[in-house]
C-alpha cells in the first residue's frame, strides 16, 4: 500500500527545494531543469514524487514543461504565485531613468500602542528603512516593520538580497499582499527626506500576510509623484 500522506509531503519537499535552487541561482530563469530521471536519482524518490513537485512548480509559473523538451525555468521571483503585475520597481529599473537603491538603517524599535504597527507586532518591531533615487534625486522612502525575530538581519545582508527573499529564507512564507493608497499632506521631516518642496505624495501601506492569516510585514512608502507617476505594468 502506497503511504500518500509521505508521498504528498515528499513531492512538496522536492518542489520547495528544487524552487530554493533556481531562488539560488543554481538553475537561472531560461534554462532547463534536470531531466525526470537525474531528479529521481538526486532526491531519490518515485518518478511519480517528481512529476507532482514539476506540476506543483509549473501551477505557480516557476516553471513550463513541455513533452519531450523538458522543464524550463521561468521565473525567480519568491511570491510569483501572487500577482500578474511586474513590480514598480522593475518598470523604473527597465526606464531609461536611473534608479539607486540605498539602505539607511535596520534596527530594533519599541513601539506604542497608537502605533499602527503594534496590533501586529506588539512592543518591538525590527525596522528597515531604505531610499530609491531616481537620477540622483530622493523618490521613494520606505519605513518596513517586521518581527523581531528577523533581528540578525543586516544592512549587508539586505544590500545582497531582495528583502522578501530574506523573509522567504527566514521561513517566513506570504500567501498574500493587501496595498492601500492615499494621497498624503507632506511634513516637513518627509519633504526634507524627499528633498522636495511638493507639499503632497502618494503613500502605499503593505501588509503582507502568511499561510495563518498572520501579518509578518507591515511598510509605508512615500513617492514623490510629481516626478514620476506611479505605474502598474501587467503580464500577459
Amino acid at each position: 500500500m502506497v503511504d500518500m500522506k509521505k508521498t504528498r509531503v515528499l513531492y512538496l519537499e522536492v518542489a520547495e527545494k528544487i524552487k530554493e535552487d533556481i531562488f539560488s541561482g543554481k538553475y537561472p530563469v531560461g534554462t532547463m531543469l534536470p531531466s525526470e530521471t537525474e531528479l529521481e536519482k538526486l532526491f531519490k524518490v518515485s518518478k511519480i514524487t517528481v512529476r507532482k513537485a514539476i506540476e506543483l512548480l509549473a501551477g505557480d509559473e516557476y516553471v513550463e514543461k513541455k513533452s519531450g523538451k523538458g522543464t524550463t525555468v521561468l521565473s525567480e521571483r519568491p511570491y510569483n504565485k501572487l500577482s500578474k503585475a511586474i513590480s514598480f520597481t522593475q518598470i523604473l529599473e527597465n526606464s531609461q531613468r536611473n534608479v539607486e537603491k540605498i539602505i539607511l538603517d535596520v534596527k530594533k524599535i519599541k513601539l506604542k500602542k497608537e502605533d499602527p504597527v503594534f496590533e501586529y507586532f506588539g512592543e518591538e518591531a525590527i525596522c528597515f528603512q531604505r531610499m530609491y533615487l531616481l537620477d540622483g534625486k530622493p523618490y521613494i522612502y520606505f519605513n518596513h516593520y517586521l518581527p523581531v525575530g528577523l533581528d540578525k538581519v543586516t544592512k549587508a545582508d539586505l544590500e545582497q538580497d531582495s528583502l522578501y527573499r530574506i523573509l522567504y529564507q527566514n521561513g517566513l512564507d506570504i500567501d498574500r499582499f493587501i496595498d492601500d493608497f492615499i494621497a498624503i499632506a507632506l511634513n516637513d521631516e518627509e519633504q526634507d527626506l524627499l528633498k522636495t518642496k511638493e507639499t503632497l505624495a502618494l503613500k502605499r501601506i503593505r501588509k503582507s500576510y502568511d499561510y495563518d492569516q498572520k501579518v509578518i510585514e507591515y511598510s509605508e512608502a512615500l513617492y514623490n509623484t510629481s516626478d514620476h507617476a506611479y505605474q502598474i505594468e501587467y503580464e500577459t
